[in-house]
């Protein structure tokens, strides 16, 4: 119990205190302190005193089992990692040589830590060793070859979110250290680590504009993978495949808007879109849904292919509606309000609900009623620290349904999610509109 509240405590603190510097790194006041006082605030200082404070963490844990100091140590060091950024950003102080630093710096900050948990048997030897291989071909070889060809070896979205869940991982191993009857589920967080280790690796070596076109067609391959879940009788398995997919379909529009893309993205896009919060939906509302599921499933589906048309062919060129506000509630926000009665069906709830709770969806996907985009309004809000924090905070949940293979909890919390989501969207939707006004279109 004292590692639960020592690591909320720390949380707490560092939150606070990464929420008031990053107010107060955009006046000019401070910038002019970092700029006076290198060695103290410049990024690549910070990632020294980071990694200077990791290692007096893992010594303090490890050698002298003064375990809530250290824990407290690390998980400041963790938050420090946001701040060199934003200091590189606001205080115009990147350069080649802290490109490098800052991901050499996380490495030495959770690496360590999860080779001597490893030992200690609370995660996989032999997992933690590859992660340590692809992590260090990753900063020494691949970069070296990226620097012969010109390329710049810059963190993606891949990477960034890698290293917040392995700093989570780090702090979940010392909690599992402390409460060995708690649920371990730190191999599979391992694995997501693993992942996304491999893909921020290979993702360094494609050309910028092809990122959302592989986004797209990884949704496509989760919505597919999906079908074959549900076939197999596997539907959290196949749910959970759906809201991998829709973090990519988050990813894909950013990084078209970013770095452009192909001709065909588009059409890969809404293709995606379609069997991912289409088709699989509508084929586990048939394989859930009883005797009405083979009305209720076209209908759904005919709702998202409208859906999808309407915005291709008419709202994408309205003018009177605020940029990032659609008719129709997504097609993902529909896909989430269906599954999770799926999974609650008919264990659960009787199968009216789901009947119900299709039909809801369906109106409100083909209705006019307005809603923020999920991806183009609410996250660019977000500050890109808790943004990726989010996407890490959703794949170590997805960890915990796969090992404690909890449908219920997992249908609650796509159902919450959901709800909140269409319940804030309105506010949204008049935040973009006095957006849209501030900026003098009508």
């Amino acid at each position: 119990m004292e590692h639960v509240l020592i690591i909320a405590f720390s949380f707490a603190v560092g939150g606070a205190g990464f929420l008031c510097f990053s107010k107060a790194i955009t006046r000019q006041p401070l910038q002019n302190f970092v700029l006076s006082h290198p060695w103290l605030l410049h990024p690549n200082a910070i990632c020294y005193w980071r990694t200077l404070a990791a290692f007096i963490s893992l010594l303090l844990y490890f050698a002298v089992a003064w375990e809530a100091l250290a824990i407290f140590i690390f998980t400041m060091a963790s938050f420090l990692d946001g701040i060199d950024g934003i200091v590189a950003r606001q205080c115009k102080l990147g350069s080649p040589w802290g490109e490098w630093l800052d991901p050499m710096c996380d490495k030495l900050t959770y690496l360590p830590p999860l080779i001597l948990f490893a030992y200690r048997g609370i995660i996989s030897v032999p997992m933690v060793w590859l992660l340590v291989v692809i992590e260090l071909c990753g900063q020494f070889m691949a970069r070296w070859i990226l620097s012969k060809l010109g390329i710049s070896g810059a963190a993606n979205n891949f990477g960034k979110i890698k290293t917040i869940i392995c700093f989570a991982l780090t702090l979940l191993c010392a909690l599992l250290d402390a409460n060995s009857w708690g649920i371990n589920i730190g191999n599979e967080v391992l694995l997501a680590c693993i992942v996304l280790s491999v893909a921020s690796l290979v993702f360094k070596f494609i050309p910028n504009r092809l990122y959302a076109d592989i986004l797209s067609s990884l949704n496509l391959i989760c919505g597919l993978g999906s079908l074959y879940m549900a076939h197999r009788g596997r539907f959290a398995s196949a749910v959970c495949l759906i809201i991998v997919g829709q973090l990519f379909d988050l990813f894909d529009g950013r990084m078209a808007e970013k770095h452009g893309g192909t001709w065909c993205g588009p059409y890969l896009d809404d293709i995606a879109d379609f069997v991912s919060f289409g088709f699989a939906p509508a084929y586990m509302i048939i394989l859930r849904g009883g005797v009405l599921s083979w009305l209720l499933s076209p209908l759904y589906l005919i709702a998202v292919a409208y859906r999808l048309i309407r915005f291709v062919k008419v709202d994408k060129y309205r003018n009177d509606l605020p940029g990032g506000v659609f008719n129709g509630l997504p097609s993902p926000a529909g896909a989430l309000l269906v599954l999770g009665f799926v999974l609650l069906s008919p264990s659960w709830l009787p199968l009216w609900l789901l009947w119900l709770a299709t039909a809801f969806s369906s109106f409100l996907m083909v209705s006019r009623i307005q809603f923020a985009h999920f991806g183009r309004i609410v996250l660019k809000k977000v500050p890109r620290p808790i943004f990726f924090s989010l996407a890490a905070a959703v794949i170590v949940i997805l960890a915990f349904i796969f090992k404690t293979k909890s449908i219920g909890m997992f249908a609650v919390l796509i159902l919450v999610s959901v709800t909140v989501y269409m319940i804030y969207s309105r506010k949204w939707r008049t935040a973009a509109e006095e957006a849209e006004k501030a900026a003098g279109n009508p």
